[in-house]
């Protein structure tokens, strides 16, 4: 069923509306699968409206080989849903019925991806055999390369235009439009968007989505970092939906790690177990060191925690102390960050270790390391062989971006690369605000750690999920123009002055631009929220924070030549940015300390090395912390005032039910929809 379409006047404005029961924001592997499955469950009437069709995270990012984390589906090993839910909820302050729904939906997720030619490896049995990942104890990882998500992208937008689902391309959702239902509930009704080509029309490019139902699938807030290994197209939009009253959950957990700068990609994986040599210049490339051996006592102990760092890549402050993997995370951050110097991966030699003399040998390394390196047949003299040997395509990958790692190093820093936290949703993936449906990265599902790869299965699982409650529940065809109008018209208009008022003539002495602002946000956000964190600036900054937002509605301009996209993202950008730091200063106060992905600094706690230096002192929060047996909520109120609740973990549900009561429920349309 095609999508509706009209023009209609507003405010002096012609503005096209189309109508559509599914509205998808978002043309990564979550939104994709999405509309599939929206489309499959027999709600034909599903449009996809995207920013540009092949830009984002999900087609633009990846590792040596990017993981799909799944049910173990090969070998003796064994595994079950709840053996795989209990893994995920024990990364902490996770739903443990989430947790149970993505490990059930698990190998439905992953063979719908096979079904649709993903180029996931198996044994000439069929067996889909797995490997280990960070967080990881019964080795579900797979992969289908250093760009499984973009083949994930390619095989599911080829469904997309196979079923002949419609795209509307070039286009960049900036307000969602509100109503309530007969019941009193805050519900999403439409979008307001601009047309890329035509923000500079009369109608400022303002195109309207009036839609029974809205996918929110835009990805994470990757444009809040000024360090990120996000690709620079990955902006996200989570301040849409705070903007109106959405609950969000655990936005004080984020994962940060090691990535290579110039071309945005996590150097996790191989590109670490080859044991690569480690270098740090001056700004100008002069005055080499070695930096990371004076911190380890010896080579064996600094090659294992090279190693281990491909595995266990996320930053994790519990790995930092006895010369964990993740100190080097904080020797790279001190170079680059606190010492203004530049970090470089070297494959072309064996890191050495200055203090004791000692060279680096193949038959020095730990069991660990050695084991894996033969099993690999990467039992090899240089970082560059073993690479060759073990991933080619780790090395192609750079190849294609014109860096050569047999001749050139590689620049690296520590970057944001994941939100843990996001957008809460139910159990069908539906917000506190009623058919809006969070699927991917902007769902904050994760918790405080998960396993590497299980955001993939959870942006998969989540697509699932939302389409057996669209179709079940919410299937109705939108409503009329002349009603939507009359839920959304003020709403329609307030966008409409906002534009005006940053494109027009008075804005014309104002000093506030876009550009300006995001970069403000991206130094605040490293420098207060990233994966090292003083609580003494905390504060400080969500002041800050909120002072850009006041200063955007009032000072902000554009150039008459465009820009109001960017108006529209610096705003979205300043509110989110402001929400997640007052969850961090939240988490503070109730005594949150150094957990997950974010050391926060600590003057009282223990040194995790004797020569790091007093700065890095740090507590760990207790498992059985307040702040570990909550999970925090916050949202934008009226006047944006922000409400905090600390709400308890759901744990895990026990054993499935009895199957003949099971079947009953099923047959009686009583598993989806109704009261939770």
């Amino acid at each position: 069923m095609a999508h509706d379409r009209v023009t209609i006047t507003l405010d002096g404005k012609s503005l096209p509306v189309h109508s559509v029961n599914t509205l998808v924001i978002g043309s990564g592997a979550a939104g994709l699968n999405a509309a599939l499955q929206v489309f499959d469950q027999g709600c034909k009437d599903v449009l996809i409206l995207t920013e540009q069709w092949e830009a984002g995270t999900s087609r633009n990012a990846g590792s040596d080989k990017q993981t799909y984390y799944k049910l173990a589906l090969a070998g003796r090993a064994p595994d079950s849903p709840l053996d795989m839910a209990g893994d995920l909820f024990s990364g902490k302050c996770m739903h443990g019925d989430i947790a149970l729904i993505e490990a059930h939906h698990s190998p439905q997720a992953f063979f719908n991806l096979v079904r649709h030619r993903v180029p996931f490896p198996h044994d000439r049995y069929g067996g889909y055999v797995g490997f280990r990942t960070d967080h990881d104890t019964r080795s579900r990882g797979t992969s289908a390369g250093p760009l499984t998500s973009r083949y994930m992208c390619e095989c599911l937008g080829r469904a997309v235009r196979d079923k002949g689902i419609p795209v509307l391309d070039g286009h960049v959702a900036v307000a969602l439009l509100c109503d309530r239902d007969d019941r009193g509930r805050r519900c999403v009704c439409g979008v307001v968007a601009v047309d890329r080509s035509r923000q500079t029309d009369a109608s400022f490019g303002f195109v309207l989505l009036n839609a029974v139902n809205v996918v929110l699938a835009t990805g994470g807030p990757g444009g809040m970092y000024e360090s990120s290994v996000y690709p620079v197209s990955q902006t996200g939009s989570t301040g849409l939906a705070l903007a109106v009253g959405a609950v969000a959950q655990n936005l004080t957990e984020s994962q940060f790690g090691l990535a290579s700068i110039h071309v945005r990609w996590n150097v996790s994986g191989s590109y670490q177990q080859v044991i690569p040599r480690y270098v740090s210049t001056d700004p100008d490339g002069g005055d080499e060191q070695e930096f990371l051996a004076d911190q380890f006592p010896d080579l064996r102990s600094l090659a294992g925690a090279i190693f281990r760092k491909g595995y266990q890549w996320p930053f994790d402050v519990e790995k930092v102390a006895n010369h964990g993997s993740s100190l080097i995370d904080v020797l790279v951050f001190r170079e680059t960050v606190e010492r203004g110097r530049r970090v470089y991966l070297d494959y072309t030699r064996n890191p050495g270790h200055a203090p004791t003399g000692e060279a680096f040998s193949l038959d020095g390394l730990d069991d660990e390391a050695a084991t894996y390196l033969r099993r690999s047949s990467a039992w090899l003299p240089t970082p560059i062989e073993r690479l060759q040997a073990m991933n080619p395509q780790a090395v192609e990958l750079y190849a294609s971006h014109d860096i050569d790692l047999s001749r050139d190093r590689l620049e690296i820093a520590v970057c944001a690369q994941h939100s843990n936290g996001g957008l809460r949703a139910d159990l069908w993936w539906e917000s506190n605000l009623k058919h809006l449906f969070p699927v991917g990265e902007v769902n904050g599902s994760h918790g405080v750690r998960r396993p590497g790869g299980a955001a993939l299965n959870a942006g998969q699982v989540g697509g699932i999920r939302a389409a057996l409650y669209i179709a079940h529940e919410y299937s109705d065809p939108p409503p009329d123009i002349e009603a939507f109008l009359g839920r959304t018209g003020d709403q329609v208009t307030a966008c409409l002055a906002f534009a005006g008022k940053v494109a027009g003539e008075e804005a014309a002495g104002k000093s506030l631009t876009p550009d300006r602002a995001v970069r403000e946000i991206r130094e605040r956000m490293t420098r207060c929220a990233s994966h090292v964190r003083d609580p003494d600036r905390v504060q400080e900054a969500v002041e800050m924070a909120w002072a850009l937002v006041e200063r955007l509605w009032s000072d902000l301009r554009i150039r008459p030549e465009g820009g109001l996209v960017r108006a529209f993202r610096a705003v979205d950008l300043a509110l989110t940015h402001a929400v997640y730091l007052e969850a961090i200063a939240e988490y503070l106060r109730k005594g949150g300390r150094s957990r997950g992905s974010a050391l926060v600094r600590d003057p009282g706690g223990e040194a995790p090395c004797p020569g790091l230096g007093e700065a890095w002192r740090h507590v760990l929060t207790p498992p059985d912390d307040f702040v570990n047996r909550k999970i925090l909520e916050v949202r934008l109120g009226e006047g944006f005032k922000v409400e905090k609740e600390w709400v308890d973990v759901r744990p895990v549900p026990g054993e499935a039910g009895w199957f003949e009561t099971v079947w009953s429920d099923y047959l009686n349309g009583r598993v989806i929809g109704g009261e939770e």
